[in-house]
């Protein structure tokens, strides 16, 4: 991960010292308008913006880009404009999505082009500033673990703005983005290098750096414990399962909210084995350890008034001899017993403990996150999370924190009738339900099962949003997203703030 340097500035941006700037343009009636932040750009082309970038085809729809020289008369010799869409007519929360998708498309589009980028796209408020910095920081990134070096640097980034607080507004998204860009980085790793071990170290660099508590619990802890979920799952794997746990403390603070993350750092789907084709996107199944472990960083960064525990119960997935098999039952964090009757729904297993074993944090909201269902995608398609909860209110809240935050999520139910598929003539509970129905609610409902009684829970499965393999768009890459870490962060703030 790296991270590229980030600061505001009050230059017109006739003047500003940089070898690209990016504009927006809306979607007029009559064909595209200079946005704001792109006034001086026009008077300095004498007016003619708007002819010339209808002769070169822009409409102003969003994240199209449009390149176009300055002819000498700015300090920058290139402009890219980017689309907004319909942005005067935007709310709040689209607005600040539409500026953060144009900041990531334009910078983008200047990768490897551009060593310095002033963005003079709208920073007329402090929440704008922020979507701009963000927007640009993630779209500048780049995973180049595996390949040779290229030449390409990252680009310095300036946003123009007279806006009060900007200084704040900017490290605010610089904290976001290195967290999300975190999240990549794991998502995007191969599995061969990082495996429950693997993954535990770097929790534990994370931690040393951000002032975190941590815990590991390795394979004998694990078992002297009685996580049967995290050990089951890990037992047909050489590469051997761990829990870690974070924690993130105030001390002003008497509220503790719990996240927990599904990390299964690689998912054969075990005995029940997936097809291999459906196997090329698995190194991405520990998607959401990898955003609570970022969220925790942040929210370190951040320092919200509130106590934040985070669970990463880490698994590998794989059909070893010693791989649990379907009509093994085993025994859960706290006694509750399962039968495993489909060796691939594995990560309700490894998130059964950690829900569980979040009782001794007396938590005042739990909220796991989990790259669990492919019936999530075929429920809302690959950029909308599901939010379900024991709690109408909580699941509400959650939904509001991850839209104000930039995320795409939607309220899903708990139908009680459901939960009649997972019993089990042998154990507790079944951790699949006989028929194919409802597969993204069921999991919920198994999940709802483990929660500590009495405490607000919600569940989001990002199953779809977490790993990208279409072309990248605005600021999102081909790859692992970063998905759920605004989320989460949102989350905190919101029960510092007892808005949620």
């Amino acid at each position: 991960m790296t991270t590229n340097p980030l600061i505001t500035s009050i230059d017109s941006a006739r003047s500003v010292a940089a070898d690209a700037l990016i504009i927006g343009i809306t979607q007029g009636p009559d064909g595209p308008v200079p946005g704001p932040g792109a006034e001086d750009v026009d008077a300095a082309l004498g007016g003619t913006l708007t002819t010339s970038l209808t002769a070169l085809g822009a409409t102003g729809k969003q994240d199209e880009i449009t390149k176009l020289t300055t002819g000498g008369h700015l300090a920058a010799p290139l402009i890219t404009a980017v689309g907004l869409g319909e942005f005067d007519a935007a709310g709040p929360l689209a607005a600040a999505e539409a500026l953060r998708r144009a900041a990531g498309a334009g910078v983008r589009a200047l990768s490897g082009k551009a060593a310095a980028i002033g963005l003079a796209l709208p920073a007329r408020t402090e929440t704008e500033v922020e979507a701009v910095g963000l927007g640009a920081l993630l779209g500048s990134y780049r995973f180049t673990r595996y390949r040779r070096e290229d030449g390409v640097t990252q680009p310095a980034l300036t946003v123009l703005t007279s806006a009060d607080a900007a200084a704040g507004a900017v490290a605010r998204a610089q904290v976001l983005a290195e967290a999300m860009q975190l999240t990549r980085d794991l998502v995007n790793t191969s599995p061969s290098h990082l495996y429950p071990e693997t993954f535990a170290a770097e929790a534990g660099r994370v931690a040393a750096d951000s002032g975190l508590e941590i815990e590991v619990l390795d394979p004998d802890a694990l078992a002297a414990g009685g996580y049967g979920g995290i050990v089951g799952v890990g037992q047909g794997s050489v590469r051997q399962p761990r829990l870690v746990r974070l924690r993130y403390s105030h001390p002003d603070s008497s509220k503790t909210v719990v996240f927990a993350g599904k990390g299964i750092t690689f998912d054969s789907g075990g005995l029940s084995l997936k097809p291999s084709n459906a196997m090329e996107t698995m190194k991405s199944d520990m998607s959401g350890a990898a955003a609570v472990l970022a969220a925790l960083r942040a929210i370190a960064a951040l320092r919200p008034k509130v106590n934040v525990v985070g669970y990463l119960p880490l698994a590998e997935n794989m059909p070893g001899g010693n791989a649990q098999r379907p009509s093994d039952v085993i025994t859960i964090f706290g006694g509750k017993t399962v039968e495993v009757l489909n060796t691939d729904a594995e990560g309700r297993l490894v998130l059964a403990d950690a829900l569980a074993r979040s009782g001794q944090d007396s938590p005042d909201l739990l909220v796991d996150v989990a790259t669990l269902t492919g019936a999530q995608v075929v429920a809302l398609g690959t950029r909308i999370g599901g939010v379900m909860s024991n709690d109408d209110q909580v699941r509400d809240g959650v939904v509001d924190a991850a839209r104000r935050a930039g995320e795409q999520v939607w309220p899903m139910p708990l139908p009680e009738d459901l939960r009649k598929g997972l019993d089990s003539a042998v154990a507790d509970i079944a951790n699949v339900a006989g028929d194919r129905w409802g597969g993204m609610l069921v999991a919920g409902l198994f999940l709802k099962e483990f929660v500590p009684d009495g405490v607000r829970w919600a569940h989001v499965d990002i199953a779809g949003p977490a790993f990208h393999e279409g072309e990248p768009y605005g600021y999102t890459p081909k790859g692992g997203t970063g998905a759920a870490v605004r989320m989460l962060v949102q989350v905190a703030a919101d029960v510092a703030d007892g808005r949620l």
